[in-house]
């Protein structure tokens, strides 16, 4: 696992998870300009800072140093995708690097109302880019601690403070959202029905963006198409042998 240091801004790697320290971690969706590792390494800090997506990198590491903690961790720099081993084991092991986190940052690039007590907010957050995309659901649902920033870093609150409105956007009842109930509690099919309406770029992420919500792990064969859902079925069915709502999907 690959982790900037929040007062240096050098990526270090930690070779096992013992070695980690507490750190923050990232979750948004990917627009213009995200930065590679290898641009991270490489480029100017000029051209760098200039690119769009740098300026997410840079909210994560103030506002984690602001509280108390000298790591993060941005998917974007943070894996190098250039190595298919490395992305497999990357996506593998995300849902527990979401889960081990000190504190997620929520960033919602597209909402641009902050104050939960505007009626507005219910508004503006249902139509966040955040709530349609795959990959984000484990990373709403795995941290232990979660902060919501909108367009400009502008905080709009923790996930507990605004747990009602999540609940009713994303269809997933409340004592899941904040940590009241186990996940493993809800059925094979509840579950799936809180990824049905999202959507990835890639046809086998939306069977990959899964894998840590049903405790699984399989290699990732880009180009499969379909075949990617239904081997997370059989991987689902082996580790569920009881639970027969999964035949539903």
């Amino acid at each position: 696992m690959r982790l900037i240091n929040v007062h240096t801004r050098k990526i270090n790697d930690f070779l096992s998870d013992t070695d980690v320290q507490r750190y923050a971690i990232l979750s948004h969706t990917w627009g213009l300009e995200e930065v590679s590792f290898e641009e991270y390494q490489c480029l100017p800090k000029e051209t760098l800072m200039a690119k769009k997506g740098y300026a997410k990198i840079d909210y994560c590491c103030l506002q984690a140093s602001a509280d108390g903690l000298d790591w993060a961790w941005v998917d974007t720099c943070c894996i190098d995708k250039r190595s298919s081993a490395e992305l497999s084991e990357a996506i593998n092991s995300m849902f527990r690097w979401y889960r081990q986190s000190a504190v997620c940052y929520a960033y919602l690039a597209d909402v641009y109302e902050a104050d939960p007590a505007n009626v507005k907010i219910d508004v503006a957050l249902a139509r966040a880019r955040w709530f349609t995309r795959g990959w984000t659901l484990q990373e709403l649902l795995a941290p232990p601690e979660m902060e919501l920033y909108a367009h400009g870093w502008k905080r709009i609150g923790t996930r507990t403070d605004i747990c009602g409105s999540l609940s009713k956007i994303t269809g997933i009842e409340v004592k899941y959202l904040c940590g009241l109930a186990p996940l493993e509690e809800a059925s094979v099919a509840k579950r799936m029905y809180w990824a049905a309406r999202r959507e990835t770029t890639r046809t086998e992420d939306i069977a990959y963006c899964l894998l840590g919500l049903f405790d699984v792990n399989m290699p990732l064969l880009y180009g499969e198409g379909r075949k990617a859902f239904r081997r997370l079925q059989e991987e689902i069915m082996k580790t569920n042998p009881t639970d027969h709502t999964l035949f539903a999907w």
